[in-house]
């Protein structure tokens, strides 16, 4: 059976001048990699996508991409543009950074009020315009929440198009319908569940694993989780950590990615509390609520005798290699 994996989604740090700030986000991969995930969602919603450029898309698509250098997948959104042909055309731009898979956002095929089969023929059409090119599926909130149903869901696999799918209908009932046309797809293919409370569940279900924003405040957690879900000698503890995930899981949506922007420069790590999807400050009682929960996150490391990853080492001076060597 494949390993199972946490994928983060991926945020965007900003400098001072609000532009992306792409040392901050070698760092920010160095420390997902300490975590122990196993693959990187970039240019998604948790990016602040639809308020950087395409220029900047893609330009962070593929500084990500060379940072990471082979060591996990990555995959990006690359469903822009006004028609089909405009998103076709930015898949092949973003697919040249060199990611895995070019992500398609369901609400980018059909109008809120179109049917299904617009929303097929809209992605037949994409199919024909971009070649072989490995595409996902992504139930992405903005600019509404497209969520597949089940025969939806299987026309699609059956283009063989697809090796990637992340799911936020939140509804089990609808994760384990997909997972079950998943078992009879080619094994390439990786369903992904982004809503942190299905976590334990959808896993034990067969999901590949798990991609939900709140890895962008304890990756180390949900790597936790993917690993030992199904471990039938861990079951005391993953029950407890899913309920503990669970509790946490709305406060820390309120005001995001601001929110786990403070996390993570609570951790250590050089990311400022900047962001272009909002300009409001988090107010002192979201704060306070945040610094609860790393304290939580402090009792879970504790009672699963995991290690929050040594931010202070990621920040040391890297040496430079020895051009004569």
């Amino acid at each position: 059976m494949p390993d199972k994996k946490f994928v983060p989604v991926m945020i965007t740090p900003f400098n001072l001048k609000a532009k992306v700030d792409l040392d901050a986000v070698s760092t920010l991969i160095d420390f997902y990699l300490a975590a122990g995930v196993k693959g990187f969602f970039a240019n998604c919603l948790s990016s602040e996508m639809y308020s950087i450029t395409e220029d900047e898309r893609l330009q962070l698509t593929e500084h990500v991409v060379r940072y990471v250098n082979g060591r996990v997948p990555v995959v990006a959104t690359s469903s822009f543009g006004l028609t089909i042909e405009d998103k076709a055309e930015f898949t092949k731009k973003i697919h040249d950074t060199g990611i895995d898979a070019a992500i398609l956002i369901t609400g980018h095929y059909a109008n809120v009020e179109d049917s299904d089969e617009i929303l097929l023929r809209n992605f037949d059409k994409m199919f024909k315009l971009t070649g072989n090119i490995p595409l996902g599926m992504y139930e992405c909130p903005a600019p509404y929440k497209r969520i597949l149903g089940t025969e939806v869901f299987r026309t699609l696999l059956s283009s063989n198009r697809f090796v990637y799918h992340k799911d936020t209908s939140i509804s089990l009932d609808s994760v384990k319908a997909k997972l079950e046309v998943v078992k009879s797809a080619d094994s390439k293919f990786e369903f992904y569940d982004a809503h942190s409370p299905n976590g334990m569940y959808s896993l034990q279900m067969g999901a590949r694993g798990m991609s939900s924003i709140s890895g962008n405040f304890y990756p180390e957690i949900l790597v936790w989780m993917v690993n030992n879900a199904t471990n039938p000698d861990k079951q005391e503890e993953v029950k407890w950590l899913q309920s503990e995930i669970t509790r946490v899981d709305p406060l820390i949506h309120v005001a995001y990615p601001m929110s786990a922007k403070y996390f993570l420069r609570k951790r250590g790590l050089p990311v400022r509390t900047i962001s272009r999807a909002t300009a409001l400050e988090l107010t002192p009682q979201q704060k306070q609520t945040l610094d609860e929960i790393y304290d939580s996150f402090q009792t879970w490391c504790e009672k699963l005798g995991t290690r929050p990853v040594d931010v202070a080492s990621l920040l040391l001076p890297k040496v430079p290699l020895d051009p004569a060597i």
